[in-house]
């Protein structure tokens, strides 16, 4: 894909973004499309091969993820058709690539350095050439100025609207990614994880954090922990989580919300940082059904909050750096760097605290089998004092390290509180703007018509919340946390629509923040909050599979999040017990900026005033809702409310049902 002539170019000396552009003459190879091949790396050996002879059966039934054909006779530009579904039992049918090297975590060699290009190395790039279809991202300085303190899905969005639902956006002399927007690009992508396509840069910029989690890691050693660490979300768990967990927690920071607000002359806590409450309660609910332990990070410092931020940030800096300097030996950068002496720390914060949790729970199993009762673990899956994943995974018997449970489990707890806190954050934003006021209403009358008194829902509650769920799902469309997935191809791939080859070794941004933001997917209204765009709410809860890759939350293929239902649950229980017990408006001339750090975060906090909502035991008659009938408060165009689920895309089955 690329002429085999190099061309000289002189290369100013430009501060950018805190980094120094050298002013040496550069001979810069022809390559704006795909990557180098990456030199051979020697296999990591001993630990992780013995993980894998070792690893247990899968003791889930079934896990499924969602595939559907594409529907479109363009969709014949794809050069093999997919299955119309993927399931938990073919994981061990993959066939990975076949290049070891290229493939492996352990290939840091990768595309290279990585950043958003001004508008002078666009045209660089256009003229250096290169045979493709795939239109270059029209990147301007203006675009990005300020980017490592924003966000690059902000930019990605715009580029998009300029170069259409696939474009290249060049990131340096020979590097560059391949945006993509399009649901049956991103289906297919997803979907043939490991055969044409791995996790790539995130993979390994986030390997200094995750380690050998199940998170991050690529192919053979992915399938071992997938196989491991998924089963442990079963059905009675999660009923189990909702009950005991999700609903107390949710207590517990809607008190001590009130408790403040309670103590002020007129009865409203000022300026409340609800981003700081949600990522807080979400700690404490991680900490409780991963290890069994109350953080109490509502009551008392949780330094592990800051630190998940702090390395999560430095995981999104360091896939999308100019210069990876990251990329040098770790006790030289701990002396010389200061931001990466404190991503160091701050892993050394996380790591010291779960390893912690894992040795603890360790002894504690040993305990209870010496007095017995290890028979009825085996038959229920489930310890009743103590039903988390983490005694799940030590009392299976798996022949793990201590350090493989502790890189596991670091992966549920960073990923599972940051995500949830995030989608809570942006989504109490939405319900608050007076824009939405119908929508608040609405849950408002849900909640009291539901739960009456009760304190929190329970797990047979859910079911009968289909709207407090829909906003819920509604808030992940327009906040998808992460944005952006990386991947990078393996082997050459055609898109689908003849929207483009990818070359083998390309770099590859799939955007869910354009994805459920684009009119093409979503219609005019594509950028406002509207839970009822979904259509009507018998039609059930949107997935990937029922609107065409259209919503796809929580990825998609064999490395769909196997906690999406825990995600959800917990997500709803915090917002039922809020928004039934608080009333609260955003703080007037506080602008809620995004920025990221992995996920999606506000710049300066959520700050809203909060007083205690008059309890509501039953909706009066006025107020009665005819939830059958219900329709679009706001015009979302015509025709879109029909499709927001399709029945031939699965009704509203959930794509993962809960194992068994």
């Amino acid at each position: 894909h690329t002429p085999a002539h190099t061309t000289q170019v002189v290369l100013r000396s430009t501060p950018m973004f805190g980094v120094m552009l050298l002013a040496a003459p550069a001979t810069v190879p022809v390559a704006r499309f795909g990557a180098r091949r990456a030199p051979s790396v020697a296999k990591p050996t001993g630990t992780l091969t013995t993980h894998i002879r070792s690893a247990r059966r899968q003791v889930a039934r079934v896990v499924r993820a969602s595939i559907q054909e594409p529907e479109t006779a363009a969709a014949a530009a794809t050069p093999e058709a997919l299955p119309a579904v993927w399931n938990e039992d073919d994981i061990d049918s993959i066939q990975f690539a076949s290049d070891p090297d290229q493939a492996a975590i352990s290939n840091k060699a990768g595309a290279g350095a990585t950043m958003a290009a001004p508008d002078w190395l666009t045209q660089l790039n256009r003229l250096w050439g290169g045979n493709s279809e795939i239109p270059v991202a029209d990147a301007k300085m203006e675009d990005i100025t300020g980017l490592l303190g924003g966000g690059l899905f902000v930019p990605l969005f715009k580029w998009m609207t300029e170069s259409g639902p696939v474009y290249l956006l060049p990131t340096g002399p020979v590097t560059s990614y391949v945006v993509v927007s399009d649901p049956d690009c991103i289906k297919q992508i997803l979907f043939n994880y490991g055969s044409k396509y791995i996790k790539g840069t995130i993979a390994e910029a986030g390997e200094f954090l995750f380690g050998l989690g199940v998170a991050l890691q690529e192919n053979e050693a992915w399938k071992i922990r997938r196989k491991a660490v998924a089963p442990s979300l079963h059905r009675r768990y999660i009923e189990l989580m909702v009950d005991r967990c999700f609903g107390p927690c949710a207590e517990r920071m809607v008190d001590l919300i009130l408790a403040q607000a309670a103590v002020e002359p007129d009865g409203a806590k000022k300026r409340l940082n609800m981003e700081s409450k949600f990522s807080q309660t979400a700690l404490d609910i991680i900490g409780i059904s991963v290890f069994n332990y109350d953080f109490k990070a509502l009551t008392s410092a949780a330094p592990v909050i800051q630190a998940t931020y702090t390395a999560l940030k430095e995981v999104e800096t360091r896939s999308m750096d100019l210069l990876p300097t990251w990329r040098l030996p770790e006790p030289f950068l701990y002396a010389v760097s200061p931001r990466q002496r404190n991503a160091m720390d701050a892993v050394a914060v996380i790591q010291e605290v779960t390893s912690k949790l894992v040795e603890d729970a360790k002894k504690m199993v040993l305990e209870e089998e010496a007095a017995g009762g290890a028979e009825a673990w085996a038959r229920d899956y489930l310890n009743d004092s103590n039903p988390s994943v983490l005694r799940y995974l030590i009392a299976a018997r798996e022949e793990v390290s201590s350090t493989q449970l502790r890189d596991d489990l670091l992966s549920l707890l960073v990923a599972g509180h940051e995500t949830t806190a995030s989608v809570l954050t942006w989504g109490t934003f939405e319900l608050l703007r007076p824009e939405n006021a119908e929508q608040l209403r609405l849950l408002q009358a849900e909640l009291d018509e539901v739960l009456g008194d009760k304190p929190f829902p329970c797990f047979d509650d859910m079911a009968k919340l289909p709207y407090l769920e829909r906003c819920f799902h509604e808030s992940m469309r327009l906040y998808p946390q992460p944005p952006v997935y990386t991947r990078r191809s393996v082997v050459e791939d055609t898109l689908p629509h003849n929207l483009g080859v990818i070359p083998s070794g390309q770099d590859i941004l799939v955007s869910i923040y354009n994805l459920h933001r684009s009119p093409a997917s979503w219609g005019p209204a594509s950028q406002q909050f509207e839970p009822m765009r979904f259509g009507p709410l018998v039609n059930g809860q949107p997935n990937e599979l029922n609107t065409g890759y259209r919503y796809v939350p929580f990825s998609a293929g064999p490395r769909r999040c196997p906690g999406d239902k825990f995600a959800v649950l917990e997500g709803m229980s915090i917002w039922a017990v809020l928004f039934k017990r608080v009333d609260m408006t955003l703080v007037e001339g506080h602008d809620v900026v995004m920025t990221s750090g992995a996920t999606i975060h506000t710049r300066d906090g959520m700050l809203v005033n909060a007083r205690r909502r008059e309890t509501k035991t039953s909706a009066a008659d006025s107020d009665k809702v005819n939830w059958a009938a219900l329709k679009p408060a706001k015009d979302i165009g015509k025709g879109w409310f029909e499709k927001g689920i399709e029945t031939k895309g699965g009704g509203s089955k959930c794509p993962m049902p809960f194992v068994e």
